[in-house]
């Protein structure tokens, strides 16, 4: 059965990438890992394990391209890479939950099966949860703030936090453990809620990190800090403050898997007493 899953996981998947990257959602480097990521999750978690990572991309790629001119001078200005997703971006977002996939469907352990299936469910309503606040929250009429000091900032900068962009949070984080509890045909309201609970937490730890360690940059010519290395209008920027190595695309990694953790801190104690609700 997991042979057949594997291979109908490389199917899906492979037509899903080859869609995503003739609408320019995905690069050809985000295609095989989108393909790597998809086979996995879909072979050794399930049809509702795969299809929650496909609500995940879809709702993803749907906001990245809502409303894009209005957003599109913030990405060029701040963002470190546009809405066509790279390998790196891919595993970011995605290798926490396929490692989840892959402990999930080695075990045999009914309380390893239930906690690799929270942190599946935490890293992918984290991931859900910050993509969805980045899309949203950067349209927001009122001016973000840092989550750190309270500070007014300009949109798209790393760890400033909205209104908007924290309602999206929460709702990207609850829709996904939503669908997955639905997927599987359950009814109790758990998984939602730790989803939720984890997803949201993930987020706010993202921007965290985005204000205190991520490298940020500043373009001497256009006096604008960003997360490039070579700013938009094509100048070398200037290392500003965080750490040189620690990237966007990183800064979600640690943010999945903070959420992914949590989520199984959460669950754990229902394990434990034996309510694992199958």
């Amino acid at each position: 059965m997991s042979r057949q899953r594997l291979f109908s996981g490389l199917l899906l998947s492979s037509g899903i990438g080859w869609l995503a990257y003739r609408r320019r959602s995905l690069s050809g480097s985000g295609v095989a890992g989108a393909i790597a990521t998809g086979t996995t999750i879909f072979g050794l978690g399930g049809l509702g394990w795969g299809l929650s990572l496909i609500f995940f991309f879809a709702s993803s790629s749907l906001f990245s391209h809502f409303r894009a001119t209005d957003k599109e001078r913030t990405a060029a200005d701040k963002f470190s890479k546009g809405s066509r997703r790279d390998l790196a971006q891919v595993g970011a977002n995605g290798g926490v939950a396929t490692v989840m996939a892959m402990g999930y469907g080695l075990s045999q352990q009914p309380v390893l099966r239930a906690s690799f299936e929270a942190g599946f469910i935490g890293a992918m309503a984290t991931a859900n949860a910050d993509t969805w606040a980045t899309e949203l929250g950067v349209l927001s009429q009122h001016p973000p703030r840092l989550i750190t000091t309270g500070q007014t900032t300009a949109p798209g900068t790393s760890g400033g936090v909205s209104t908007l962009g924290a309602g999206a949070a929460a709702g990207g984080a609850f829709s996904e453990g939503l669908v997955y509890q639905l997927l599987q045909r359950r009814i109790s309201p758990l998984l939602p809620l730790i989803a939720l609970l984890s997803g949201f937490a993930g987020s706010l730890f993202d921007s965290f990190l985005g204000a205190t360690v991520q490298a940020i940059y500043y373009c001497p010519h256009c006096q604008k800090e960003t997360e490039r290395r070579i700013h938009s209008c094509g100048t070398p920027t200037h290392h500003l403050r965080g750490w040189s190595w620690l990237d966007n695309d990183l800064v979600n990694l640690l943010a999945t898997l903070f959420g992914s953790l949590l989520a199984i801190l959460l669950r754990l104690p229902f394990c434990i007493g034996k309510n694992i609700n199958k």
